[in-house]
């Protein structure tokens, strides 16, 4: 049986860091496949995902949710096929919805040996706020349908602005585990057990609770105590991630439920956007060399001003004049840059609303 996590958030929420941290401290021993669906012309998360040793397979064109659902379906059986892999990360677009991912997944597991193990959407505690008035249906969509909310950045969000932050995310998704732990300091493996459903509280509490009693009331355990535990186990919403039958069911019953507006175009076609309506990517490969000092004053101006458009994230990989190579990656407010391996060309990608696109080639110096 091989395992799918599904690892979604908006654009810029921390995916391929988190992916990396997971890779790095939990997954050595196993093979993985990670199926990468980037929103956008240029493939970009591979470039820097590549030194992992993780077989990859980008999907730039549209979004899984859409032109790809075909597409979907061949390709993760090529990668079954091709990788016998144990466990499978797929990394939808940031602008996809979450939904239609898990959909794809559950129709997967009819044809595969594959089992749908865990949903989580990586939310960036100090924009999240922002993005769910800014891109209500998209930001939602991943949160209503998660198993898991990890936050990112919470080492540098205020206390009111992480409780309010967490709260919004209970406010859509009473049932999901929200891990707020800074990541430097919670481990993968932690992590791993909060999304395979093992680390739950009220579990634990109920495994003690029950361990009392069966010392106490050897007799009468089988009778009560088993029946009320099971009765908790489905009120807290944690039977999906133990019985494999109950889990696909039970999300495909929500599905129905509570994602209908996201998929029925006559019915409710008034709240179905295609990413492609809403946000514009511009990307470019270059084999242009560039100072360290060209990128660095380009990407700050992205991420301080709005002279190029709303631009949510810029990621790139480009050659250095000086050798080696600059890895750079934006979201509005901040940014990176920092060396990284030689790619098979420099790469370009920036990602938003409103974009000026031949402007944005003047900013880069390539027009």
């Amino acid at each position: 049986m091989i395992k799918i996590d599904i690892i979604s958030g908006f654009l810029g929420a921390g995916k391929t860091t988190f992916i990396r941290k997971m890779l790095d401290e939990v997954y050595r021993d196993e093979k993985i496949a990670l199926i990468e669906n980037e929103f956008g012309e240029v493939g970009i998360d591979g470039g820097f995902l590549k030194d992992s040793g993780v077989n990859i397979t980008e999907m730039n064109s549209g979004c899984i949710c859409c032109s790809l659902v075909g597409d979907f379906g061949r390709n993760l059986h090529e990668v079954i096929t091709a990788y016998h892999p144990d466990r499978i990360i797929i990394e939808p677009s940031g602008v996809g919805k979450l939904s239609d991912v898990m959909k794809s997944v559950i129709d997967i597991e009819k044809q595969q040996d594959v089992k749908l193990n865990a949903l989580v959407t990586v939310v960036n505690a100090k924009k999240a706020l922002k993005q769910m008035k800014a891109f209500g249906e998209f930001f939602n969509n991943q949160i209503e349908f998660a198993t898991t909310i990890v936050l990112s950045r919470t080492q540098s969000t205020s206390t009111e602005q992480l409780e309010l932050c967490v709260k919004k995310m209970q406010d859509l998704n009473g049932k999901a585990a929200v891990i707020t732990t800074p990541w430097d300091g919670i481990s993968g493996e932690q992590i791993l057990k909060v999304m395979e459903g093992q680390d739950s509280l009220e579990m634990k509490v109920l495994a003690e609770e029950e361990h009392k009693r069966h010392e106490h009331h050897h007799h009468d355990h089988e009778g009560h105590d088993h029946e009320h535990h099971h009765h908790d186990h489905e009120e807290h919403g944690h039977e999906h991630h133990h019985d494999h039958e109950e889990h696909g069911h039970e999300h495909h019953h929500d599905h129905g439920e509570h994602g209908c507006e996201h998929h029925d175009h006559e019915g409710h076609g008034h709240h179905h956007h295609h990413a492609d309506d809403v946000f514009t990517s511009w990307g470019i490969e270059t084999p242009r060399k560039f100072t360290k000092a060209q990128i660095e004053t380009a990407v700050k101006t992205l991420a301080e001003t709005e002279e190029y458009g709303s631009v949510l994230r810029a990621k790139g990989m480009v050659e250095n004049t000086e050798g080696g190579w600059i890895y750079f990656d934006m979201v509005p407010g901040e940014y990176e840059i920092r060396q990284g391996e030689p790619d098979y060309t420099g790469r370009l990608c920036v990602i938003g609303t409103d974009i000026k696109e031949h402007e944005l080639e003047k900013l880069f110096g390539i027009a």
